[in-house]
């Protein structure tokens, strides 16, 4: 006998990929993990190649082969524009996967897995900066989120490259004086700016690598470093920007709503940041709830399948127990 398959979750971030198989009563009957998804480089077909993959190894977990597939839900990182989430849902609607597809940006993923229902703002602060915020009836709240050109500003890369300019202004004299002039070559062994910059320009270090430059910074701005301080606090600046407007657009500013935090940045809970950001939102939208999502994103994409197919309460509930 085989198995009913109600909803195939995907989760798929830059760097890795999670898929669940959710049963009609909400059981979790297999997962796996694949790696990341990332069509701007290898091409759309490429990537869902790896995610055919994963969903390969979570099929050959079930006990038995699958009779039925019901929904695809794919929350999907690139996927930042609506054109793009309809571009890559006709690519996995192609593949034959179940008989329904949606796929959102993977942020979605991250605010559904933090809410009892699809209410709610999310702001995730990882390589990146993104935030969108939905409601029950449908509405939702977006920014593209692709970068300078869409007006963002932040994220682990951008806190990383801000830092390195401050620290070389620093250090060459045209800044103010700066702790992170030497606290950041110092991370990579080295005693000067100069000596950095020529590391990273030269392929000593590789660019990769810049991304642990931005514990760094957060660690200089906790020892009072002023410059280190001031983009700690700029970011929290606009992590509420973005939250208050996806609340003010769908009618939230005045209601008690939650409104996520997640990402490394933010789930690293640095006090100058989350502190920061909780004082200024409770200034802005005084019954907003603010919390960091411990939820792994996966539960989200699996929760928005379930919104879709209009499973029952008691369902939501047993899928989200089993990730408790």
């Amino acid at each position: 006998m085989g198995v009913n398959v109600s909803v195939v979750a995907i989760d798929a971030g830059n760097s890795k990929t999670d898929v669940a198989l959710i049963g009609e009563d909400g059981t979790v009957l297999s997962t796996a993990r694949g790696g990341g998804f990332q069509p701007p480089v290898v091409g759309v077909e490429a990537a869902i190649d790896m995610l055919a993959a994963a969903l390969d190894r979570a099929v050959a977990e079930l006990p038995a082969p699958p009779t039925r597939s019901g929904h695809v839900s794919a929350c999907l990182a690139n996927a930042d524009l609506p054109v793009e989430e309809a571009e890559l849902a006709a690519a996995l609607r192609a593949r034959g996967w179940g008989s329904s597809v949606e796929v959102r940006n993977d942020t979605f993923a991250i605010l559904r897995a933090g809410v009892d229902e699809p209410r709610g703002v999310a702001v995730v602060c990882g390589a990146g900066i993104n935030c969108v915020g939905m409601t029950p009836d449908g509405r939702t709240a977006r920014f593209p989120a692709i970068g300078r050109i869409s007006g963002d500003w932040g994220g682990g890369s951008g806190l990383a490259e801000e830092a390195l300019w401050f620290a070389a202004r620093a250090e060459d004299g045209r800044g103010e004086p700066s702790e992170l002039a030497r606290a950041l070559p110092g991370h990579f062994g080295l005693d000067s700016m100069y000596a950095l910059i020529e590391a990273l320009h030269r392929g000593g270090i590789p660019s990769a690598r810049r991304h642990e430059l931005t514990p760094v910074l957060f660690a200089t701005a906790a020892g009072g470093d002023p410059v280190a301080l001031a983009l700690v606090e700029r970011l929290a600046d606009e992590v509420v920007a973005m939250a208050s407007v996806a609340l003010r657009r769908l009618g939230l500013l005045e209601e008690e709503v939650p409104v996520l935090l997640g990402g490394s940045v933010l789930a690293a809970r640095h006090p100058q940041l989350n502190d920061r950001i909780a004082q200024l939102l409770a200034s802005r939208a005084p019954k907003a709830e603010v919390r960091v999502v411990s939820e792994p994103p996966v539960l989200g994409a699996a929760l928005l399948g379930l919104d879709r197919t209009g499973a029952a309460p008691e369902v939501h509930r047993r899928l989200r127990a089993q990730y408790v």
